[in-house]
């Protein structure tokens, strides 16, 4: 089985029950047992890429502790332990790739989405000579395996009239492997997320980009998203709405002073320049209120449902923004000066 980089199990969340997690500790959601020993503690998984980066500073500034609630990152042993952790109940919340949640919603998850994180990002990048969908017939393309970087070429290629059966679809495990993979001609184009992306596009001569997702999806269309359990929404509303806040101040943060976000984050968490990053970082922003891809999700869901990911489309209380908006509500200047939000 082929894992994304941000922790995909094609087996589903019935194989979550096989997996070894830490400590021997296997337990599916409904008990509550990641936050039942401390309220104020929230422990959480995430990615690699920059919609990883308002939880980032969320952590390292640790803007919730003024609402009471300690934020503790749980290290996954690899990619996939990173959504096997949230989806087995180890860790309270996730940001992870909107894919990620509806296949983990699609096999009986206990979990919500509860606002976004990062949105664009999603870059299709193309070999010299490659300039459309259809010059992309036989040729190779790298990606994971139902991530959001296989929904976006897929939807790309069914809206220029073509499928996967016109390409030669190759699957990796890590982000730097796949923009490895590109970079040295091993395969004639790629969907990566951002900062490989611009990696990619760089360090390839000749490349360039067939979509970054707006030309197709819109602009604002969601890659990664904060996903809470159902139990915690439940039992301890208060905690996740401080998270909530928090990643809506450090979006604040960023959008006023985006150099020190990134000088603050580059090397513990993004493994490139500054020079790249603050590049890439244009192209993937913080944006926590997502609410206008309520649709988008549902879409989406068609989209791996015809693709064999999912059985359903993704139920509607699967998108459970109250808490966000109760967030909204209570900071209103906060919320009035965010750059990037639906309203």
């Amino acid at each position: 089985m082929e894992a994304s980089r941000r922790g995909f199990l094609k087996t589903g969340f019935g194989a979550l029950a096989a997996v070894a997690l830490p400590s021997g500790v296997v337990q599916l959601m409904g008990a509550g047992a990641a936050f039942a020993a401390d309220p104020t503690t929230v422990k959480a998984t995430h990615g690699s890429g920059l919609c990883n980066l308002g939880i980032f500073l969320a952590k390292e500034r640790k803007l919730a502790e003024a609402d009471g609630v300690n934020l503790e990152f749980v290290v996954a042993p690899t990619t996939t332990d990173v959504v096997t952790l949230f989806g087995a109940g180890i860790v309270d919340v996730s940001v992870i790739p909107y894919s990620n949640f509806l296949t983990l919603v699609d096999q009986g998850a206990p979990v919500k989405i509860v606002a976004g994180a990062g949105v664009q990002g999603c870059v299709l990048v193309a070999a010299e000579g490659i300039t459309t969908a259809e010059d992309m017939k036989g040729k190779s393309i790298g990606t994971f395996q139902a991530d959001t970087l296989e929904v976006m070429p897929y939807d790309y290629l069914v809206k220029a009239g073509l499928s996967f059966a016109d390409v030669d679809v190759k699957y990796f495990n890590t982000s730097p492997e796949l923009a490895a993979a590109f970079i040295a001609g091993a395969i004639d184009a790629v969907c990566h997320i951002e900062p490989y992306a611009t990696q990619c596009l760089t360090e390839r001569a000749g490349s360039s980009v067939l979509s970054d997702g707006i030309d197709l999806y819109g602009a604002g269309y969601s890659d990664c998203v904060l996903a809470a359990a159902t139990p915690l929404i439940e039992s301890n509303p208060e905690a996740v709405k401080a998270l909530i806040k928090a990643m809506m101040t450090a979006q604040s943060q960023a959008e006023a002073d985006v150099g020190a976000a990134l000088e603050q984050t580059v090397g513990t968490y993004y493994k490139t320049s500054i020079e790249a990053l603050t590049l890439a970082q244009s192209r993937q922003p913080i944006m926590i209120d997502q609410r206008l891809n309520t649709q988008f999700f549902k879409d989406r869901s068609a989209s791996m449902q015809a693709m064999g990911y999912v059985r359903n489309l993704v139920p509607d209380d699967a998108v459970d923004w109250s808490l966000l908006e109760a967030v909204i509500a209570e900071n209103a200047d906060l919320y009035a000066g965010l750059k990037l939000k639906s309203a």
